[in-house]
């Protein structure tokens, strides 16, 4: 399988809209950001994972002409705002979306148009499958086990594919679901900054802790936002096999 980040910034975004920090203002491309999404791929089947306001922009620039499925983490704009410009993917079959039924809630009350007994013609033609009972599901020939975390108070989803585990906007998780991601050989999960704490996202070091307890062969960070420093010195800082993810990157998972 491949996967690739096709956005790992916060909701805001990196440059963030009026800010001159040394982050914001960089030329490194790996310092630009926008929102977190990803594609998982392998020779049969297609997976986005989460669809935010930036889906159009990532679809044209990873020139990607083929997706099976959706899995949505939550329901929160930076994940869900694209989903109108999957038409192209959802004109000619039923394209399916997974997610819990407070987030396949909030899809239909921002796009009722897709729900409507009489549609306008050309709307995306989606099915949403509610994962609420958290049992693994197939797409494709991919397994996938929704994993249950929490988004400060809110429940969310991340998802382990096989050898791959992708976590996003969390800030705790108990032990019996952490413990379903034990034997992962790749993880991405949050990093929003180094060290100052967030009432709703883990910071670098939060992460480290179940990077630690984990142990996986490779970790890459996503859901950065600027404070989280310069990519090419925040890396330095990391230990060996945990890496900043950037938008754009490929990782082979076995």
């Amino acid at each position: 399988m491949k996967l690739t980040f096709l956005g790992t910034g916060t909701s805001t975004g990196v440059p963030e809209l009026g800010c001159k920090c040394e982050v914001c203002t960089s030329n490194d491309p790996r310092d630009t950001r926008l929102r977190c999404s990803a594609l998982l791929e392998n020779d049969d089947t297609a997976i986005l994972i989460d669809c935010g306001p930036d889906f159009r922009a990532q679809m044209l620039r990873a020139d990607v002409a083929r997706l099976d499925a959706l899995v949505i983490t939550h329901k929160h704009y930076d994940h869900t705002a694209g989903i109108d410009d999957l038409r192209p993917f959802a004109s000619q079959k039923t394209f399916p979306i997974y997610a819990n039924e407070d987030t396949a809630q909030q899809i239909r009350s921002m796009f009722p148009y897709c729900f409507g007994e009489v549609k306008y013609p050309g709307v995306p033609n989606i099915e949403i499958h509610s994962i609420e009972d958290m049992q693994p599901f197939t797409i494709g020939s991919v397994e996938v086990e929704p994993i249950r975390v929490f988004h400060a108070a809110l429940p969310i989803v991340g998802y382990r594919f096989g050898k791959l585990a992708y976590i996003t906007d969390m800030s705790s998780i108990e032990l019996s679901e952490l413990d379903k991601l034990k034997g992962v050989e790749v993880l991405v999960i949050n990093a929003l900054r180094y060290s100052k704490p967030h009432r709703s996202h883990q910071t670098v070091l939060e992460a480290l802790r179940v990077v630690d307890y984990l142990s996986p062969c490779e970790t890459y960070f996503t859901h950065m936002m600027h404070h989280i420093g310069l990519h090419s010195k925040i890396e330095k800082c990391l230990p060996k096999g945990v890496f900043l993810a950037y938008d754009g990157l490929e990782v082979e998972v076995g």
